[in-house]
């Protein structure tokens, strides 16, 4: 698919080929299916909506459900108003959420509805139930990423939700980013296992990763409740796991009800999760036994496989949270990052990486706002022995012949990571598997009959 792609690089500053990123919307519509009976609804053209639906259910593999406002040319030069009302008034006869999360796309934002005045005249209109909510984002696609759009999204939850209480209680908030179900289900475990009570939102476990009951459920039991995200301004404290997809929302918190907050990177490998565990403790948890023999198999496992690790040179791309924390991880597990990049913009990423990489890999290549052709022409300049990134990098491991482990999202042609967690001393347990099952792997494909070992 990708054999000419030439050595010869050359700076780019208004194309993007093979982008390591998608547009704002899809990433505040995944941040919607993390509240409770709550029907995601895509300001804009049809196409934008089932793009986004049809997205978000391949890597899921779960039918993801939403609404649109389904503009014309009509609507394209009057502007959506009109849609939208209509639009809410089926939502609440047909369907019944409890909370309609309202995003814009490039065309809304464009031609500039005004998505609170159009959303209070619905109320006067008695369009929206009594109890019933509708809250918003801005989320143009031309700016940002995927990211972005959670991001923007979560930081909606806090302004309509989150109201000031001068008397705190003991609970934290928790914004776990923008990780997997699992991911999100495992951060609620490792607090509880701490001895806190923690609100995470948003929680996409158990609606994106729903069992099998034989029938169908248009909200899946699952999300953060309304009645928890009214709360979130009563916590003493919040912990924003990811600065680019939970610290907005935080910062918020902070300003709007006198909830401080700690950024930390998302936790992943141990050093990001030992950050994590200890901000608990900091905050009255406390170290338990379950957690020191997560973390000690984790180690364990390290030691093991060290021989198979140290020195392998290794690409990694990604959304930003995640893709930091993995390239500790990494320079933990002894490989060295050649080249390290994320589709979101931001020098806060190239920053805290090359800041991570200075002592164990100064000369790694490191990139926000770069696309996958950019990592491509690294990597056929500076080899590297293993991927570790999203599906759309499968094209380069036929390219080069190089082993791909699949991380973050989207993930369109595997399954598992909607599953097992990544984050935590037990994601990282299963992602270390993953990362030395594929090497080996590939030692057992690529050796020749006299070094084809039956015990590594």
């Amino acid at each position: 698919m990708l054999q000419h792609t030439p050595r010869e690089m050359a700076e780019r500053s208004a194309l993007q080929v093979n982008p390591a990123k998608t547009c704002q919307p899809i990433g505040a519509l995944y941040a919607a299916l993390g509240i409770e009976r709550c029907l995601p609804h895509s300001h804009g053209s049809q196409g934008c909506c089932s793009y986004h639906r049809s997205h978000l259910t391949r890597h899921y593999r779960e039918p993801v459900m939403a609404s649109t406002s389904s503009f014309t040319e009509g609507a394209s030069v009057f502007g959506g108003a009109p849609n939208l009302r209509q639009a809410l008034k089926t939502i609440f006869d047909v369907y019944h959420p409890d909370v309609v999360a309202v995003h814009t796309t490039c065309l809304s934002e464009t031609i500039g509805d005004d998505i609170p005045s159009i959303v209070k005249k619905a109320e006067e209109e008695g369009i929206i139930p009594p109890g019933k909510i509708v809250v918003h984002a801005n989320t143009p696609s031309y700016v940002g990423s995927h990211v972005t759009g959670f991001a923007n999204m979560v930081r909606g939850m806090v302004d309509y939700f989150a109201a000031p209480e001068e008397a705190k209680t003991n609970r934290i908030n928790v914004i776990p980013g923008y990780v997997e179900p699992p991911d999100m289900r495992e951060i609620r475990r490792m607090v509880a296992d701490a001895g806190l009570t923690a609100i995470v939102f948003p929680d996409t476990s158990g609606v994106l990763d729903a069992p099998q009951v034989g029938a169908f459920r248009m909200y899946p039991k699952g999300g953060t409740s309304v009645g928890e995200l009214r709360r979130t301004g009563e916590s003493r404290l919040t912990l924003a796991l990811g600065a680019f997809a939970s610290e907005p929302a935080a910062q918020l918190l902070e300003t709007q009800c006198g909830v401080p907050f700690k950024t930390l990177d998302c936790p992943l490998g141990v050093r990001a999760t030992d950050r994590f565990v200890e901000t608990l403790l900091e905050a009255g948890g406390t170290a338990t036994e379950v957690l020191e023999e997560d973390r000690g198999r984790l180690l364990d496992l390290m030691c093991d496989m060290q021989q198979h690790l140290y020195g392998r040179r290794v690409a990694l791309w990604g959304d930003p949270d995640p893709v930091i924390a993995l390239a500790e991880f990494v320079t933990d597990l002894g490989m060295i990052p050649k080249v390290v990049i994320t589709g979101t913009p931001g020098k806060r990423f190239e920053r805290r990486v090359k800041g991570i990489l200075k002592k164990t890999a100064p000369e790694a290549v490191v990139r926000a706002n770069a696309d996958l052709f950019f990592l491509h022409q690294v990597i056929k300049n500076d080899p590297v022995d293993l991927l570790i990134g999203n599906t759309y990098g499968k094209y380069i491991a036929r390219a080069e012949d190089l082993p791909l482990v699949r991380f973050g999202w989207p993930i369109l042609d595997r399954v598992g990571h909607t599953l097992f967690p990544t984050v935590g001393y037990r994601g990282g347990l299963h992602l270390l598997v993953r990362i030395v099952n594929t090497l080996l792997e590939r030692k057992d494909r690529d050796d020749p009959d006299e070094r084809l070992e039956l015990v590594l």
